[in-house]
């Protein structure tokens, strides 16, 4: 175990091919979306490096990327340090994640077809196997496809470009919450599927503002490490 707290050989190794700086960027920023990189951690250049199969200069340039997007924190003489989320900073996020995903129900009850429907069903029963398997990272990735569908059921472009810009940061606010939300998430994507089915714009509405709402309440009652 390194210092950076990832186990020797849990990071494969980076295809060359592609510019590489890119690659190793996204590949941080899935580990630090994913918390296999906690918040506060020290980011050591060599380690990460090492990890990836990469020389320091592109991780170098990647955490610089990440710093000015608010993922990472420079610190003069300490280091790079994942950033650790305020509470201020995460209830902001949420409440506009809130409203994106409100708006994107009702165009979903407005506009989803069969073939949409059975697709949020069938997600919705995946993740309900992962709570039941205790799989936080299935939960969370399946948690984020479900809530993807339903914004591409919406039809609206506009609406997708800006969820997507949120999208990741969400993923990082819920992988802590995830185990404490368990089947209570699910039972309430599954009333949101009934409202779509129905073509119930309102109560689609209704559905999400209340699911997200949730959400946001238990990031903020988590048990701290």
């Amino acid at each position: 175990m390194l210092s950076t707290g990832l186990a020797q050989g849990a990071v494969p190794r980076l295809e060359r091919p592609g510019p590489l700086r890119d690659r190793v960027y996204e590949a941080l920023l899935e580990l630090i979306t994913t918390r296999a990189l906690r918040p506060g951690q020290h980011l050591v250049e060599s380690e990460l490096a090492g990890h990836l199969g990469v020389s320091r200069q592109p991780v170098r340039e990647a955490l610089q990327r990440l710093n000015t997007e608010g993922w990472v924190d420079l610190r003069p003489a300490q280091g790079a340090f994942v950033h650790e989320p305020t509470e201020e900073e995460a209830d902001q996020l949420l409440s506009v994640r809130a409203l994106l995903e409100a708006e994107a129900a009702r165009l979903a009850a407005a506009n989803a077809g069969t073939a949409g429907i059975m697709a949020l069903t069938e997600l919705c029963a995946e993740g309900e196997r992962a709570v039941d398997a205790d799989d936080v990272d299935a939960t969370v990735a399946l948690n984020a496809r479900f809530h993807a569908k339903v914004m591409e059921l919406a039809g609206n472009t506009v609406l997708a470009e800006l969820a997507a810009q949120v999208d990741r940061r969400v993923r990082w606010y819920y992988t802590p919450v995830a185990r404490q939300r368990g089947h209570q998430s699910w039972t309430e994507h599954r009333e949101l599927i009934a409202a779509i089915t129905a073509r119930d714009e309102q109560r689609a509405t209704e559905v999400m503002r209340t699911h997200t709402e949730h959400t946001r309440k238990t990031y903020h009652e988590r048990p701290r490490p």
